[in-house]
């Protein structure tokens, strides 16, 4: 089959790698049936989508809404380099697949309000799937009320006229959309278990979400709840649109 390609931007290596075994465990893959490219390490290199079988945006450190002026050397550069890949993305309904920072980069490009009306905090939370969601293949065997791991500054308020609200959750509206037929954007983490989010805790308690001193107790409301589900949306990804070599 033709890889996937994962588009990742996190930083520190222990959760970009983390992120990266992640995503190749819930969708089934072997390693060389994902290629990474680290867009936070230097320029996007030129990429043939007729090569892969889907796009995958993993979560990181920027934010849509930051106005251009705050916004660092390196997220204005990998904006840059991404709209006119999104742009054939979404011209030819390629598959894409959006992880929290996928909803800032998708839904920016068409056209969502993006702010911090509806940030949460770092935890599980409860999702449940729109009527539409509950027909969606992507979300097959996802049941309509689900846990999922969150953390983040900022989620759409407002979804352009041409997306299809998927998921909402009572402090997040939007918790998933797609675009055209193939385009997907989840606020939460598909890629994320138990062990994965204790991961990010760790390595990001100096990044914002909480007060580090705070570790140890969101560490443990990420225990309390047991979640299963987001895994089976990467699993339909991959299986959905694997494509022969």
């Amino acid at each position: 089959m033709k890889p996937f390609l994962l588009l990742a931007s996190r930083d520190e290596d222990v959760a970009a790698d983390d992120e990266y075994a992640a995503i190749l465990r819930f969708g089934a893959l072997l390693p060389g049936q994902l290629h990474r490219v680290r867009m936070e390490r230097g320029p996007l290199p030129p990429i043939d989508l007729d090569r892969y079988s889907g796009v995958i945006v993993g979560g990181g450190p920027f934010n849509a809404s930051t106005p251009p002026e705050e916004k660092s050397r390196t997220q204005r550069r990998v904006e840059a380099e991404l709209t006119p890949l999104l742009d054939e993305i979404v011209e030819r309904d390629f598959p894409f697949l959006g992880a929290c920072y996928g909803v800032g980069t998708l839904g920016a490009h068409q056209g969502a309000i993006i702010d911090e009306t509806y940030a949460e905090e770092v935890g599980p939370v409860s999702i449940t799937l729109t009527e539409d969601g509950r027909s969606d293949p992507l979300l097959a065997g996802v049941p309509d009320t689900f846990a999922a791991f969150v953390g983040h500054k900022e989620a759409v308020r407002a979804l352009p006229a041409n997306a299809t609200l998927l998921a909402t959750s009572a402090a997040c509206p939007v918790q998933m959309f797609r675009i055209k037929t193939n385009l997907y954007a989840t606020q939460f983490h598909p890629e994320l278990d138990l062990e994965g989010i204790l991961t990010r805790i760790q390595v990001y308690q100096h990044h914002g979400y909480f007060a580090a001193e705070e570790v140890e107790a969101v560490s443990a409301v990420a225990r309390s709840r047991e979640v299963w589900a987001p895994k089976l949306i990467m699993e339909n990804f991959m299986r959905r649109h694997a494509r022969p070599a």
